[in-house]
């Protein structure tokens, strides 16, 4: 009997050392299930528990039975400390100088849960762009949300501020994160098996059902299409979130060149631009950019003839954007991803391919960037010439990414020509300040 009481406090000890790294660390986006609600559980658990510690004479067997009774007081103190360290960074955020924040804010798109709080960096100008997906629909309607980013933009209007760039992720199969309300319509992918002339007529008239339900709800920008190459079956089985040979239109570049090309012409017929993702290629990694590294070993000349002719040939014929992904190029930068490597976007994108577009990072909170140094890619993303930075799972990890960059400004780390480039090609976008 004594060794299941002694296993039972051995138990009692992990569960309440879990409970104080949880409490802790509740503003990292892996634990944003703990926000709201989950908070108030888990400080009430802890306190429950020290309750019933304390009556059951632990507190009274000696330093250990203190210690432990101690243990699970923390994670109510400690999760006070995360929330009042986080209000203090998301108050010096909402407090940047003029001059700074006129530099930096129109290189970020942000995703949100609170309207009042994205309301707040959309009026102060801290922001460029705001990132809707799943969530903002849940519960709601079209017209509601349709009404809440109108509300944004006369906020902008009202402050003398350029519109919003104002993103989605509307690619049609398992990513349709509006549908519903929206239409949900099948993958690209599905057309693959067609006629040339049938498929660029479907596929066009897909990015239009696309574009013009965009535009109702004010959506401007959709962050597709996907231009990664299908993966071999069973290739990447680490795939847990990506899931690129779902998303993937064909593993046939010229199929892929001419389905979303014609998607494109859609979606710009409707007024909505396009982005063409996810640069250097996900359809050759093995791991899931979402929560680890990933290494594209590839050499560049196979490359070029192979994946990269999608991405040439959107960025040449249209208006597209690009997004860049959190995917180590190793043949040409072996030691960053190629979302802030200068050696790609500047060497490659600009010089090599000559594309003076946008190009935007995917999101900056996925575990091969946030769980590394996101500073470190933040300021070396800007000094390569990437535009528009996202902030899209959890957009209250803004607040941590736009002090790095504020901090880089004050410490004149940032490149004058590089934003002063990015600046000009933005206002031949969107924006105009």
């Amino acid at each position: 009997m004594q060794i299941f009481k002694r296993i039972g406090l051995i138990l009692v000890w992990l569960a309440g050392t879990v409970f104080v790294f949880a409490a802790a660390n509740k503003n990292d986006p892996y634990l944003i299930s703990l926000r709201g609600s989950g908070n108030i559980v888990l400080a009430a658990a802890s306190v429950v528990v020290a309750v019933i510690l304390i009556r059951r004479g632990i507190w009274r067997r000696g330093v250990a039975g203190r210690a432990l009774v101690l243990l699970w007081c923390l994670p109510s103190l400690s999760m006070l400390g995360a929330h009042a360290s986080f209000e203090w960074r998301k108050q010096r955020v909402l407090q940047t100088e003029a001059a700074q924040a006129r530099s930096l804010r129109r290189h970020f798109i942000v995703g949100y849960s609170s309207f009042p709080e994205v309301a707040v960096l959309a009026e102060k100008g801290l922001i460029s762009g705001i990132y809707i997906t799943k969530h903002n629909v849940v519960g709601s309607s079209a017209a509601r949300l349709g009404e809440e980013i109108a509300a944004l933009q006369e906020k902008r209007r009202a402050a003398s501020l350029p519109p919003l760039i104002v993103a989605a992720d509307q690619e049609g199969g398992i990513v349709s994160h509006l549908a519903p309300p929206l239409t949900r319509l099948p993958a690209l992918s599905t057309l693959a098996s067609l006629a040339p002339d049938v498929r660029a007529e479907k596929a066009e008239a897909f990015g239009r059902v696309h574009g013009q339900e965009l535009a109702a709800l004010g959506v401007n920008l959709n962050l597709a299409p996907v231009l990664d190459l299908r993966p071999e079956p069973k290739r990447n089985r680490f795939d847990f979130n990506t899931l690129i040979g779902r998303r993937a239109i064909s593993d046939d570049p010229t199929v892929v060149a001419d389905i979303a090309r014609a998607y494109v012409n859609g979606l710009e017929a409707s007024g909505v631009g396009a982005t063409v993702k996810h640069f250097p290629g996900l359809g050759r990694v093995r791991t899931d950019t979402h929560h680890f590294s990933a290494d594209l070993d590839t050499p560049v000349d196979e490359l070029e003839a192979s994946d990269w002719i999608p991405f040439r040939n959107l960025l040449a014929g249209s208006k597209a954007q690009l997004m860049i992904g959190h995917v180590t190029l190793t043949s040409v930068d072996p030691s960053r991803a190629a979302s802030h490597s200068k050696r790609v976007v500047d060497g490659i994108i600009r010089k090599q391919w000559n594309y003076q577009g946008v190009v935007m990072t995917d999101d900056l909170v996925m575990g091969a960037i946030y769980q590394r140094n996101v500073c470190t890619a933040v300021v070396e993303a800007l000094n390569a010439g990437v535009d528009l930075l996202l902030v899209a799972f959890d957009g209250a990890q803004f607040y941590r990414i736009f002090t790095c960059a504020v901090a880089a400004s004050a410490e004149g780390r940032l490149d004058a020509g590089m934003l002063g480039a990015s600046e000009a090609r933005l206002k031949g976008v969107l924006l105009a300040d």
